[in-house]
């Protein structure tokens, strides 16, 4: 993980100092001096080597520098106010794909070839057709114009939160719908699953004790792309609802070239997956007993 880290930030710098241009390129009516003072004062007049290593020292004691574009204002105190409100709109996304997800593709391998399976999976191929910023403004048109039934954007209220979650989770949960609808028709044929229902027992425990849990570990290996795909999604998904999360944060500074920015929300993130990643595998040992964490020594 610090490997990982040491690259993404390596990189991410190397890219945002090749691009032409500044964070201060833009301010066109200020004197040249005066440019150069704020260059100065932010040391991008340093040689990139030493721009490279202050940053690194900083980013050691979890100093993630200021913003060029925001005065007073530090990339820390960014993250701290804008991360709560993607952290929330991201975990109602999550838990809407799992739950709606994991109950389509149960009922529809359960009911192969049945109306409510031809039901589950088009509105499954639809969301993987249809992008979130197409979909985010057809839930808009016509959940806030059309029917008024709910607020366009911004962020706030419960009703705020609605449109945004469902365009965010669209995509997640048809991919858990059709991955746990594929898992469950492959488990259902399994010669443990007839032994247990030679056995006599009920077909809701053999479903829900032994082919739901067998069946789920794909999807909880999915969890880290999950996230992986939640989080880029609000960067879109943000900037249209007007939401001050994270992501609306991080479109803003590509725009402004506001390195500082750029690379602390990147720096942010990177850290974010890889914790939920490494969680995720975790997570095996408890759904599966098969798995065990064991110490070297004794393998």
């Amino acid at each position: 993980m610090i490997l990982a880290m040491w690259l993404i930030v390596t990189v991410t710098f190397i890219i945002m100092h090749s691009i032409p241009g500044g964070p201060f390129a833009s301010v066109k009516k200020v004197p040249a001096a005066i440019k150069h003072n704020m260059e100065e004062r932010y040391h991008l007049n340093d040689p990139l080597g030493k721009q490279y290593i202050d940053y690194l020292n900083h980013l050691v004691h979890l100093d993630l520098g200021p913003s060029f574009k925001y005065e007073y204002r530090t990339v820390n105190d960014i993250i701290r106010e804008s991360f709560p409100i993607s952290a929330t709109l991201g975990s109602l996304a999550i838990a809407f794909s799992l739950i709606v997800g994991l109950l389509a593709g149960i009922i529809s391998a359960l009911r192969q070839n049945r109306w409510q399976d031809y039901l589950a999976m088009v509105l499954a191929t639809l969301s993987f057709s249809v992008p979130s910023f197409i979909l985010s403004g057809l839930l808009m048109y016509l959940f806030a114009y059309k029917l008024k039934l709910l607020p366009p954007a911004m962020w706030g209220t419960w009703q705020q939160a609605v449109l945004p979650t469902l365009a965010l989770a669209a995509l997640p949960t048809a991919f858990i719908a059709r991955l746990m609808r594929s898992n469950m028709l492959e488990v259902l044929q399994q010669d443990y699953m007839k032994t247990a229902r030679a056995k006599g027992l009920s077909e809701r425990v053999i479903v829900l004790r032994h082919g739901v849990r067998n069946a789920i570990l794909p999807v909880v290996t999915y969890l880290g792309f999950l996230v992986t795909e939640v989080l880029l999604g609000s960067f879109v998904v943000e900037s249209i609802f007007a939401i001050p999360g994270l992501g609306s944060w991080f479109v803003t500074s590509v725009l402004n070239r506001d390195y500082t920015v750029i690379l602390g929300v990147t720096i942010f993130f990177s850290a974010f997956l890889m914790l939920m990643n490494f969680l995720v595998d975790l997570a095996y040992v408890a759904i599966d007993p098969r798995i065990k964490l064991v110490d070297r020594k004794d393998v």
